[in-house]
């Protein structure tokens, strides 16, 4: 179920880069114009993520106790609140756009940009969202083959169309919008009638106590979104952190985050393959499976990581000359590659065991797992390192600090699953 995840995850990344890559060549307004909207689209995915999770957790579950007519009926309250919660954000979003912009520090000739940019782009994003949702309810009944090939599809259409649009019909950066808007689109046409077609969304609610599955949903969402914020809060810190060593630093970190994520991939695919599994066997009642499941999932992690470390490590210095020809860049870079790749694997163990959280019905446990992972094992360390032992221990305590975060996680993880146990056990008996 992970390597058709796999592929989407690694398409939509390739994607937003090819995006980046022609706004680049518009100029330094539609550069500046798209650095404001980035703020923006971490609120989408903030909700448009939070729901997913939901989605996933609940459909899964209920899915593992054999009911699939309600699992039908959730999927269409889904799509629902998620079509209604992001166009209200979307709205929010353009009625306070000038206020926004101008709390984040937009210089005055950005507005105009703006103003032209953000209709079509809140549109692709409500586009993006809704065959999110689609793609959640996939997962949700056990298919990660059609996402992760319409994935692929949409990324390599919007990749296509991004100079037409752009270029061609000179619509500069609203074509990219546009770009998005006919690929994901095309996706919505394709995804929701196979949805339909295979019984896994239906709008009759009749017998379903929505206010009931409203609520379960919410209880699910709040915290995962909350969870999708706090990476970026940290980020800006993180930066702010970096910055403080110069431009060079903030280069070499920003390559050597970019090669952490794409070195982390196969867990992100992980933390989308993984709920559904772990949702019926819950809805089950299997904890025996699912203790099993995510042991294979945590050896198979620490040993993959293990290997990309060992890579990088190897090819560190051809690497670097690759990506940068500075070389006070270079050698910043070095000293990440030898350092905190080999972290990584416990730093995968900890997105792992948020998800996991997630899909057993613990959404405040994996909030925490992602506060303290962040707030208390990351930056803090950071910053301790940085200040005792210079540039050299700025990467020592990133390591650290991802090394941290994993065993709080596992340490996590195991008491909410003997709390699992023991709420069912006690269910069982009653």
């Amino acid at each position: 179920m992970t390597w058709p995840m796999l592929f989407g995850v690694m398409s939509l990344m390739s994607f937003q880069l090819v995006d980046s890559a022609f706004i680049g060549q518009l100029g330094i307004l539609p550069l500046a114009a798209q650095g404001f909207t980035l703020p923006m689209q971490m609120l989408v995915i903030g909700l448009q993520v939070g729901l997913g999770i939901a989605t996933t957790a609940l459909i899964s579950r209920v899915l593992g106790t054999n009911d699939h007519h309600r699992a039908r009926q959730l999927g269409g309250v889904v799509v629902i609140i998620g079509d209604l919660g992001i166009m209200a954000l979307c709205a929010a979003i353009w009625f306070g756009r000038h206020q926004l912009l101008w709390l984040l520090g937009a210089p005055p000739n950005v507005f105009a940009v703006i103003d032209s940019y953000w209709p079509v782009w809140l549109a692709s994003a409500w586009c993006g969202s809704m065959v999110y949702f689609a793609y959640s309810i996939c997962r949700a009944n056990g298919n990660t083959l059609l996402p992760g090939i319409m994935m692929v599809i949409t990324s390599v259409l919007n990749i296509g169309l991004d100079p037409l649009f752009m270029f061609t019909f000179n619509m500069g950066i609203n074509g990219a919008a546009w770009a998005t808007i006919v690929s994901f689109s095309i996706g919505m046409l394709v995804v929701f009638p196979l949805l339909i077609k295979r019984q896994w969304l239906s709008f009759d609610w009749r017998g379903l106590a929505v206010y009931k599955a409203v609520k379960e949903l919410i209880h699910i969402m709040a915290p995962a979104m909350l969870s999708q914020l706090l990476p970026p809060v940290s980020a800006i810190l993180a930066t702010k952190l970096v910055a403080g060593f110069g431009a060079a630093t903030v280069a070499a970190w920003a390559l050597g985050s970019r090669l952490e994520f794409f070195s982390l991939v196969v867990v992100l695919a992980l933390t989308m393959s993984m709920p559904p599994m772990v949702g019926r066997m819950l809805g089950r009642k299997d904890i025996a499976s699912i203790e099993a499941l995510i042991m294979i999932a945590v050896r198979f992690v620490l040993v993959w990581q293990i290997a990309i470390a060992a890579v990088l490590f190897v090819s560190a210095q051809p690497l670097t000359q690759l990506l940068t020809s500075d070389v006070s860049v270079q050698h910043i870079l070095m000293i990440h590659l030898v350092r905190v790749p080999i972290s990584l694997g416990a730093l995968g163990i900890c997105m792992l065991m948020v998800s996991i959280c997630n899909a057993m019905g613990l959404p405040m446990r994996a909030l925490l797992i992602s506060a303290l992972r962040l707030f208390v094992c990351y930056l803090p360390v950071l910053w301790i390192g940085a200040h005792f032992a210079g540039l050299p221990g700025l990467f020592t305590g990133a390591m650290l600090g991802n090394i941290a975060a994993g065993l709080c996680a596992w340490v996590f993880y195991r008491q909410g699953l003997v709390n699992i146990r023991n709420k069912y056990r006690v269910t069982s008996m009653a």
